[in-house]
């Protein structure tokens, strides 16, 4: 695996290695056992700081994701994949088709992923707040909101280390 880092997308270069590792497991590009490459390789392909990476493999090995094997490099511990995003499954079809015919339609890349971007968003906000809500009733939470998006990865949540603010 190689990891292509943008330094104009504004994303912290670390949080663009746990977003291409994450998309890699989704994809069952990465399967339990696979070795990810070592901080040295990251940094002589992407040219960024080994501490870079090793922030990055810190915060995939918090989520349970990757786990360090001392003297062999860290490995993948579990798979995000799901069968019905698998490479030949009728929903990745589907919706290659579909980009084919947005393409054919004339949308431009960008087109296309503020298109996707608005559908995604209205599609999943529902199941978003339910969860928000869920966590609140579990929690007593009266925060919820925000309190989620700290768990979910959004732009208050994340933070390297793991470390959650006191409660």
């Amino acid at each position: 695996m190689e990891f292509r880092i943008d330094r104009r997308s504004g994303i912290a270069a670390y949080q663009q290695i746990v977003l291409q590792t994450k998309q890699a497991l989704r994809l069952g590009v990465l399967l339990p056992g696979d070795r990810l490459p070592t901080a040295k390789e990251v940094a002589e392909t992407s040219a960024v700081n080994p501490n870079t990476t090793l922030k990055a493999y810190r915060e995939l090995e918090r989520e349970g994701l990757v786990e360090p094997r001392p003297g062999m490099g860290t490995f993948v511990r579990r798979s995000l994949a799901q069968p019905q995003a698998a490479a030949d499954s009728p929903l990745r079809n589907e919706l290659a088709a579909w980009m084919d015919r947005a393409r054919a339609a004339g949308l431009e890349r960008d087109d296309v992923s503020a298109l996707v971007a608005s559908v995604l968003e209205e599609r999943y906000a529902r199941e978003a707040a339910a969860g928000a809500m869920t966590h609140a009733d579990i929690h007593g939470d009266s925060h919820a909101g925000g309190h989620a998006d700290s768990h979910a990865g959004g732009p208050s949540g994340g933070r390297p280390g793991g470390s959650e603010e006191p409660r």
